[in-house]
């Protein structure tokens, strides 16, 4: 999976925010079948990207409570 340059300019907010709305869309009645593997697709783009920034943040968290710890 190729990253998207813009995505990286996505908060993780606004990456949970892009995922609910196509969530809702596919959903709902105006989903085309014929982007149904799109939206698919971009979905699993987010979550992968949300994971990353998720699993970032808990390793420098770690990090910033293991050093107050050495104090």
């Amino acid at each position: 999976m190729q990253p998207n340059p813009a995505d990286e300019q996505l908060s993780y907010s606004q990456s949970i925010n892009e995922l609910e709305n196509i969530v809702r869309l596919m959903q709902s009645d105006k989903c085309d079948i014929d982007s149904l593997a799109d939206y698919t697709r971009r979905a699993t783009e987010l979550l992968h990207m949300c994971r990353q920034r998720l699993t970032a943040t808990e390793e420098q968290l770690r990090a910033t409570l293991a050093s107050l710890q050495q104090q």
